[in-house]
């Protein structure tokens, strides 16, 4: 089995989107498939937060620059 990564989830949890959005599904299909989206959102959050945590860590050594909070509502659309 292929090593998930956040880009595989990612794309995974638009085609479960996408299904989902179709209305085609049974409700336990869909149910199964809302539960599938839950764990790679969960997936793509810890992997985001690492991310966060290791950007903020470099900028904390370079000692020129500080590390900000980000501000997720600055960044929706």
């Amino acid at each position: 089995m292929a090593k998930k990564t956040f880009e595989s989830a990612l794309a995974r949890l638009e085609k479960i989107t996408e299904e989902l959005e179709d209305g085609d599904l049974s409700l336990e299909a869909s149910l199964k498939k809302f539960n599938e989206g839950i764990e790679l959102t969960e997936f793509c959050n810890a992997r985001l937060t690492e991310a966060r945590t290791k950007v903020e860590i470099l900028l904390e050594k370079s000692g020129r620059l500080q590390a900000e909070p980000f501000d997720e509502l600055e960044h929706e659309d």
